[in-house]
């Protein structure tokens, strides 16, 4: 992810005020759930540690992305975000399958909660998971603050249901209706986080960025006048929002001050066509044996005519 100082500051003190809030309110549904001996309080107190341990981590990574690269780490900590996110989405896939879990044992062995405490705490965590969760939607630029967001979302909505489910635990007296709504919202949490799994993943094994055509890509830049061949044709991604791309380019054998044209005028495709601007280009004008990771020209002869071209 390409932070800057002003989002990265921004991302900071919405995750600083987000984590304070969210140990606030950690103390405040224990100790509810302690006076009023409602398991389900202090149960959500404890899914509450695991949302202040999300916003840590994407605190962490967010301070590390901010750093500059340096001889040792050349990319920067780019990934660090990225991290976060898989962690944090995989946290949130073992808490939904516990949640179901709990929810289908509470289905078959009821438990008598106290429908009027459970809304007023919930109300409480409803306005701060709320608030929390829009407040992060505005920094909401890549895949660990997304998975930040997700898990303050899934707490409002969980909160609400919370809510809904005391009211109509009051009304009816039905004491499945938590668990059935708690179903829900662990099935809702397990979709949102298996797709950050993925994404993440794709990311850290260097993938095909999401979205992005090689044999596109390809194409565009042989409409190039002066290209012949693009071959051995990588593109990844550096962290959520960044991503680079090596390839090696088939030119005529011309001198590098007529090759530089044809240099600029690929990157300007790759920058407004693909929002590529982390490039290495090798020009060569003989055949490249591609079985071996186009390491060198077939015809030896014409080795030193090779261009070597990056940014």
């Amino acid at each position: 992810m390409h932070v800057h100082g002003a989002p990265t500051g921004k991302m900071k003190r919405v995750l600083r005020l987000s984590l304070l809030a969210t140990l606030a309110y950690v103390v405040l549904t224990f100790a509810a759930g302690l006076r009023a001996h409602s398991l389900a309080l202090i149960s959500e107190a404890g899914h509450n540690i695991s949302d202040a341990l999300a916003l840590l981590l994407s605190f962490v990574a967010v301070y590390f992305q901010g750093r500059p690269a340096t001889d040792e780490k050349t990319f920067g900590y780019q990934r660090a975000g990225v991290l976060a996110g898989f962690v944090n989405a995989l946290s949130l896939i073992v808490i939904a399958v516990l949640l179901g879990i709990e929810a289908v044992h509470r289905l078959s062995a009821p438990v008598q909660v106290q429908p009027r405490l459970m809304m007023m705490v919930a109300a409480a965590g409803v306005l701060m998971n709320g608030v929390i969760a829009a407040l992060l939607s505005r920094v909401n630029t890549d895949v660990n603050i997304r998975s930040a967001f997700i898990h303050m979302l899934g707490d409002t909505l969980s909160t609400a249901a919370v809510i809904a489910g005391g009211a109509a635990i009051l009304w009816t007296g039905s004491t499945w209706i938590d668990p059935v709504l708690s179903l829900g919202i662990a099935a809702l949490i397990l979709w949102s986080s298996v797709a950050i799994v993925r994404e993440t993943l794709n990311i850290l094994l260097e993938g095909t960025p999401r979205g992005m055509s090689l044999s596109e890509i390809r194409k565009e830049l042989q409409k190039i006048e002066g290209v012949e061949d693009v071959h051995d044709l990588h593109v990844w991604s550096l962290g959520s929002q960044t991503h680079a791309l090596a390839s090696h380019v088939t030119i005529a054998d011309i001198p590098p001050s007529e090759s530089g044209r044809i240099l600029t005028q690929i990157k300007v495709v790759l920058h407004e066509r693909f929002h590529i601007d982390h490039t290495t280009i090798q020009f060569e004008n003989a055949g490249c044996e591609v079985t071996h990771g186009c390491v060198m020209a077939v015809d030896a002869f014409h080795a030193h005519s090779h261009h070597g071209h990056g940014h």
